[in-house]
C-alpha cells in the first residue's frame, strides 16, 4: 500500500475548523508531535488516524487522497510561462505547489490570470486596438466557460436529476420527442408550435414553446429539454449558478441557461444508458449519433461530461474551433491544457479537419511535458437552411490520454507504444516550450533572441544557447 502525505490538506482542515494541533491530536489519540510530524510532511497518514478524522469530521478519506494535478500544474505553466522561461521557476516546483498545496496554487494561477488579462488589454489600448478600461474583467461568456472547467464539465447533482427525470419520463432513443411533448404537455399545459422565426421561443403567458421548423428532431428535443429543465429545476439551476455569481447579473443568468444546456443533454443522454451504448462501441462517435437520432457535437460533448464517480466513462477533451482558431467551446476532464493567452498550436488535428469536412481524423499528439493524447477531430456545418444564406462551419475535437486510448475504437491500428510515432503539439506559439518547432508564429515568451544578419535558421525564431537548425 502506498503512503499518502497529506500535510497541507490535514493543516487546512484543522485551521478550518479553528483547533490547535493539541486539540486535534487529542481528537486523533496522538502526541501533538507525531501531528506536527504529519502536517509537515515528515511521516505519512496512517490508517487509523485517516478513520479517526472520518469520524470526527465527517470528511471524505478522498479528500487526503493523491489528486490528478496535471490539469492545475498546466494552467500554471500557462499563467507563469515567463518565469518558466527565465528558469525563474521550476516546472517541478510547480508540480510540488500543485500537489502539496492546491488552493495557494490556485489564488496564484487566479491572479497571473489577471495579470495576463490586464497586459493585455493595456496593450491595445496604447496601440489602439481597444477602447476598453484594462480593469474590466472577462467577459460573461468567458467566465461560464471557467465555470464548467473548474468543475471539470461534470455536475454530479444535476446529472442524477436529469436522469431521474428520464427514466419518469420514458425517455428513450426514438421516442424522445414524443416523451419530452407529453411531460410539457402533462405537467405543465406547455403545447409546442413549429413556427419561430428563431430557434426557440417560449411564451410563459400562453404557455407555449415555438420552435424553428428548420430544426431537426434531436435539436428539437433539446430545446425541449431545456425548458423542461427551466420549469422543473429552476430553483436548483439558480442555486448552482449563485455558487460562483451574484444573483440577478448577466453573467448568473448565463450560467443558468449553461447548466439547463447540461440538464438538457443529461436528459436525452441518460448517463447509464448512454455510458453502456459507448464502452458497447467503443466510444464510435458515429455510432452514437445513429443510435441515439443526435448531432455529431452534442454526443462529442455528451462525452467529455461521463465523470461520475465510480461509474466514470473515458476522460475527454472537448474542443470546438472555426477556422480562424477561435475556440468558442472547450471543456476538459482531463490534464490537457486549453491556452487562454491566445492562439492553439496549428500541427493539432483540429485544423486539419476543415479540409475534409464529414471525415474524422485521427492524432496522436505529445504535449511539451511528455503526455500523449488521442485525439479525434471532425469538421461539422450548420445552414440555416435556404440557399445563399451563411452557415456556420466548426471542428470539434474529442481527445484522451493515451492510457485511456485502446478503449476506443480509433485507436485500432495505431502504435501507442511509439513515443517518436506522436505529433509534437503546444499550448499555443506564444507560451510553447518547443523552441526548435518551425511552425511557430511568434517569438517564444521569456527568451533572448539570436540576430545574426549572416545567417539564418531554419527555426523561425532562434533563441541564445537554444537550437540552432
Amino acid at each position: 500500500m502506498s503512503r499518502t502525505y497529506a500535510g497541507a490538506r490535514l493543516r487546512r482542515l484543522r485551521e478550518e475548523r479553528r483547533l490547535s494541533q493539541a486539540e486535534l491530536a487529542r481528537v486523533l489519540a496522538i502526541s501533538p508531535s507525531y501531528l506536527n510530524q504529519m502536517e509537515h510532511d515528515s511521516r505519512p497518514l496512517t490508517v487509523p488516524v485517516l478513520l479517526r478524522l472520518t469520524e470526527a469530521f465527517g470528511v471524505d478519506p478522498g479528500f487526503f487522497s493523491e489528486r490528478d494535478t496535471s490539469r492545475l500544474v498546466a494552467d500554471l505553466r500557462e499563467a507563469l510561462a515567463a518565469e518558466v522561461a527565465s528558469a525563474r521557476v521550476s516546472p517541478t516546483d510547480l508540480a510540488e505547489l500543485a500537489s502539496r498545496m492546491p488552493a495557494v496554487a490556485s489564488v496564484l494561477l487566479d491572479l497571473g490570470r489577471r495579470s495576463h488579462a490586464l497586459a493585455e488589454r493595456l496593450a491595445e489600448a496604447a496601440d489602439g486596438r481597444g477602447n476598453e478600461d484594462p480593469s474590466l474583467p472577462r467577459s460573461p461568456h468567458e467566465e461560464i466557460r471557467e465555470f464548467f472547467y473548474r468543475r471539470q464539465n461534470y455536475l454530479h447533482d444535476t446529472d442524477l436529476a436529469a436522469e431521474e427525470l428520464a427514466r419518469a419520463a420514458g425517455v428513450r432513443p426514438g421516442e424522445v420527442v414524443r416523451s419530452l411533448s407529453a411531460r410539457l404537455a402533462e405537467r405543465h399545459g406547455v403545447r409546442l408550435a413549429t413556427d419561430s422565426d428563431r430557434l426557440h421561443h417560449f411564451d410563459p403567458a400562453a404557455r407555449v414553446l415555438h420552435l424553428s421548423n428548420r430544426l431537426r428532431p434531436g435539436q428539437q428535443a433539446f430545446r425541449m429539454a431545456t425548458q423542461l429543465a427551466l420549469l422543473e429545476f429552476g430553483d436548483q439551476l439558480s442555486a448552482l449558478a449563485s455558487e460562483d455569481y451574484e444573483e440577478g447579473s448577466a453573467t448568473w443568468s448565463l450560467a443558468r441557461i449553461g447548466v439547463a444546456n447540461y440538464f438538457a443533454a443529461a436528459l436525452i443522454l441518460p448517463y447509464t444508458a448512454f455510458l453502456t451504448a459507448a464502452e458497447e462501441v467503443r466510444y464510435d462517435i458515429e455510432r452514437l449519433t445513429d443510435r441515439f437520432g443526435l448531432g455529431y457535437e452534442t454526443v462529442c460533448h455528451r462525452l467529455s461530461t461521463l465523470q461520475r464517480p465510480r461509474l466514470r466513462g473515458v476522460p475527454f477533451s472537448f474542443v470546438r474551433v472555426d477556422r480562424a482558431g477561435n475556440m468558442s467551446k472547450r471543456q476538459s476532464a482531463t490534464g490537457f491544457h486549453f491556452s487562454r493567452a491566445g492562439g492553439t498550436c496549428p500541427l493539432w488535428n483540429v485544423y486539419e479537419a476543415f479540409a475534409a469536412p464529414g471525415r474524422i481524423h485521427v492524432q496522436i499528439a505529445a504535449m511539451p511535458d511528455g503526455q500523449r493524447y488521442l485525439w479525434t477531430a471532425r469538421a461539422v456545418t450548420r445552414h440555416r437552411g435556404g440557399w445563399g444564406e451563411p452557415g456556420k462551419t466548426f471542428a470539434i475535437g474529442l481527445g484522451c490520454e493515451v492510457r485511456h486510448a485502446s478503449r476506443l475504437v480509433y485507436s485500432d491500428g495505431l502504435d501507442l507504444d511509439n513515443t517518436s510515432a506522436a505529433t509534437p503539439i503546444g499550448m499555443g506559439c506564444r507560451i510553447c516550450e518547443r523552441l526548435d518547432c518551425p511552425q511557430r508564429a511568434v517569438p517564444p515568451l521569456g527568451q533572448t533572441l539570436t540576430i545574426d544578419e549572416n545567417s539564418s535558421t531554419f527555426v523561425p525564431y532562434p533563441v541564445a544557447d537554444g537550437p540552432d537548425r
